[in-house]
């Protein structure tokens, strides 16, 4: 068994649940749960929301726990299922839990989930805001791609090993050129020696008709 389905084994979180926090509610515990169970089943549901840092942080915990578990588990598995019940509010969102974001995300080497800070409005109270998303949600990316950046020593290397490469096809292609040069050379030399030793064979027999004719004529 290698190194990846030893992985499967072990019920792996990467990002654990946070302690319980102060988080007051007009509806005291059951209120705050209920407000955690909300962002949650929005999380699925959109893929990415758009809110306060705090309560992301701590639903970011619970999002990735019942995804682990539903990756581990199974769609047969009691517990999971109850799990899901739980926290997803909406029931039609279980099939995509298990249909959808599992296949997804089964493979994933890392969190399922990405916590982006988000700017405060200005001006005003300051709460931090933040962007919480599924990893292979269909949106555009939040991150600035910088693979494209030339002075970068990855994009450095490959340039200038490209160019080496292209100085030596070059190279290959003039070496090339000059052999079949040189060859068409020696051909034509060798088709043009023929041609001048018959015109000196016939310009010797030319002369010695001549002289034969003048030794008749005496």
């Amino acid at each position: 068994m290698n190194q990846a389905d030893v992985s499967k084994l072990m019920s792996q979180l990467r990002i654990a649940v946070k302690p319980h926090r102060n988080l007051r509610n007009p509806d005291g515990p059951e209120g705050r749960l209920l407000k955690l169970r909300k962002t949650v089943t929005a999380l699925v549901k959109h893929e990415r929301i758009e809110l306060y840092y705090n309560r992301a942080d701590e639903a970011r915990g619970y999002a990735e726990l019942l995804i682990s578990n539903a990756i581990r588990y199974g769609d047969r598995h009691k517990a999971t299922m109850e799990l899901a019940d739980y926290w997803l509010l909406e029931k039609q969102l279980v099939h995509k839990l298990f249909k959808v974001l599992v296949p997804r995300l089964e493979n994933c080497n890392y969190s399922y989930t990405r916590l982006y800070k988000a700017p405060r409005d200005y001006p005003g109270m300051y709460y931090r805001k933040s962007v919480l998303e599924l990893r292979g949600n269909p949106y555009p990316t939040l991150v600035t791609d910088f693979t494209n950046n030339r002075n970068l020593i990855h994009n450095v290397l490959l340039d200038e090993a490209r160019k080496d490469y292209r100085r030596e096809r070059l190279a290959e292609l003039a070496n090339k050129i000059a052999a079949e040069s040189a060859e068409n050379e020696k051909k034509a030399e060798a088709v043009s020696e023929p041609k001048i030793t018959e015109q000196v064979v016939n310009s010797e027999s030319k002369a010695e008709l001549n002289g034969v004719e003048q030794v008749e004529k005496v």
